[in-house]
């Protein structure tokens, strides 16, 4: 099987991912056969219907979950032929995660969870780029306040600033807005969205909103475990067609 990426150029990817859940009868296949590649400095979305198995690719294209079969890569690297401690490495230097409920430390200040990635690892990053990520976040007064003193909407922003404080090859969000208000989520997308034209930062995203999928340069529908559609340019009213042609 060609295990090499399909576009030496993407920042991530998939080559015939498959992974099932169960056996025999009660299997059940949440990616059949999923092959995609994302571009560097891109904001891509992923959407379909619930049970379509798009947080399943999210989470085996970042590395969180493995696959039953096919390949993941991250740039040139194919995941599954890593073991534990590199996969934990690559996790740490080249991915971001930014998950719904924020997964913020209690204990640390804002700083300190933006730089945690950072320290786990024995380094202090660089400072002008986090400087300058926290000045984008809009956060710089309350760097010293604890996630129970922040807004969800801060919370978020201190979230999305870990993922890019070690300038990750690619940055994954699994429903960013999800627990946010509209306000607080338009906040965060438009940071995700700067990121990608300010920072060339690469951005893939899982919502089941087409109004946040907007923000992106690219959707790729999902449904029962295969790609569907590939929409480039999206409106949100041509997302949300999409969307109830594949029953969302």
């Amino acid at each position: 099987m060609n295990t090499a990426p399909p576009n030496v150029d993407a920042a991530a990817g998939s080559i015939d991912a498959r992974k099932t859940y169960g056996e025999g009868d009660a299997a059940v296949h949440a990616l059949d056969g999923v092959s995609v590649s994302f571009e560097p400095g891109r904001f891509t979305a992923i959407m379909g219907p619930s049970g379509s198995g798009k947080s399943t690719l999210l989470h085996c294209l970042a590395g969180l979950d493995s696959l039953t079969g096919g390949s993941v890569f991250i740039g040139d690297t194919q995941l599954a032929e890593l073991n534990d401690r590199q996969l934990t490495e690559l996790r740490r230097r080249q991915v971001g995660f930014v998950f719904q409920a924020f997964n913020l430390i209690p204990t640390l200040t804002a700083h300190e969870n933006i730089t945690l990635p950072l320290m786990l690892g024995g380094e202090s990053g660089d400072a002008d780029w986090i400087d300058r990520v926290i000045g984008t976040v809009g956060l710089a007064d309350r760097l010293k306040h604890r996630p129970n003193e922040l807004s969800g909407g801060q919370q978020q922003r201190v979230a999305v600033a870990r993922a890019l404080a070690s300038r990750p090859t690619i940055i994954f969000a699994d429903e960013p807005t999800g627990n946010l208000d509209s306000n607080s989520g338009a906040e965060i997308l438009q940071f995700m969205r700067d990121a990608v034209d300010e920072f060339q930062q690469t951005i893939v995203m899982v919502t089941h909103d087409h109004n946040a999928a907007a923000y992106a340069d690219r959707i790729v529908f999902l449904a029962d475990g295969q790609i569907v559609d590939d929409m480039a340019a999206p409106s949100a009213d041509a997302i949300l067609d999409r969307i109830k042609q594949l029953g969302h």
